[in-house]
């Protein structure tokens, strides 16, 4: 499940677009809140039997690698070794990949998807077109241009929605690291993906509780909780999912048994820790490849090894032919 997204993701999402404004009911009740990292990929990680499959969905994205099976394997090992030089020059630039590069490789890959979503929300709110996308550009293609003081007078509710707007703000501020009120590519990015910078955990916490916290004590209770994700009809059962629910959060959420959530106790819940799994698929790759075993890789072991790196078709064959051998 993932983390509920900004107002300004979900007018992206359904497609507004800066024609109007976004529901005050947006967001599907009881949406997923925690964030738990994707998998690198879905395919077994089975290299004993010549399958690299999970090898190259981690290294180049599930995409990507698609268009590498495509390739001859020629062209696959260019193509790669092009790659090497990139990972190098992203980092120190001494000719050698190293273990600190190769992870930020496999996770800039695998971020390609929240990227895209970014460019989308780019080219739709930076409307002066001048490489930053400023909060009044933000403010005025989400919620519409309002002289000061007349926000909002046009609609029904216009509490929830000036509620809606200081809330992206606040998280705008946050996500605006050098306070100059412009958003760079990155600080869009913490924006829309708070969940992804550790420097947004707390707004995601504080948001995670204004959502739940109908009785303002500043706490989540097993109520406000279950309210979240079930709404029962008068003189309705509670079903067995919400009473296991009830159960998860006494044994799993409320950490210290006071019978309530506090910001950690939410923050353990909606961001929980988890495997640096670039790190380890980092770890992978360096040691089936360091052939004098010196920790680091040279542009020859790389290519050396490249078929547990990138497919092709030589290696897209050969995989079918395996599987199609542990089938029969």
């Amino acid at each position: 499940m993932m983390w509920r997204p900004s107002l300004l993701l979900l007018l992206l999402l359904l497609r507004h677009g800066a024609q109007g404004k976004p529901s005050p009911d947006a967001g599907p009740h009881g949406q997923g809140r925690v964030h738990q990292a994707a998998p690198l990929s879905e395919a077994p990680h089975d290299d004993a039997h010549g399958n690299f499959q999970y090898d190259h969905e981690a290294f180049l994205g599930r995409d990507v690698a698609k268009e590498f099976d495509q390739l001859s394997p020629e062209e696959s090992q260019a193509r790669l070794g092009r790659i090497v030089d990139r990972m190098d020059r992203a980092g120190d630039g001494d000719g050698w990949v190293s273990l600190a590069e190769l992870r930020a490789w496999i996770a800039h890959t695998q971020q390609r998807h929240i990227r895209d979503s970014v460019s989308a929300a780019w080219d739709t709110y930076d409307t002066d077109r001048d490489g930053r996308v400023g909060w009044e550009e933000l403010r005025n293609a989400t919620y519409g241009h309002y002289a000061p003081g007349e926000e909002f007078h046009d609609v029904e509710d216009a509490e929830t929605y000036k509620k809606m707007l200081a809330r992206d703000e606040r998280r705008f501020r946050v996500a605006d690291q050098d306070g100059d009120s412009m958003a760079t590519r990155e600080e869009l990015t913490a924006f829309l993906h708070p969940e992804e910078f550790a420097h947004m955990r707390d707004i995601v916490i504080a948001e995670t509780l204004e959502d739940l916290d109908k009785n303002r004590d500043g706490y989540i209770q097993v109520e406000e909780y279950i309210a979240d994700l079930y709404s029962a009809e008068p003189g309705e059962e509670e079903p067995a999912w919400v009473q296991t629910e009830r159960q998860q959060f006494q044994d799993f959420r409320d950490l210290n048994q006071d019978g309530r959530l506090d910001g950690k106790e939410v923050g353990h819940w909606v961001l929980p820790p988890s495997q640096d799994q670039p790190l380890v698929e980092a770890n992978h790759l360096l040691q089936e490849s360091d052939t004098d075993k010196d920790g680091r890789l040279s542009k020859a072991e790389i290519l050396g090894n490249w078929n547990m790196f990138v497919g092709s078709q030589a290696t897209n064959y050969g995989e079918d032919l395996t599987r199609h051998h542990d089938e029969l």
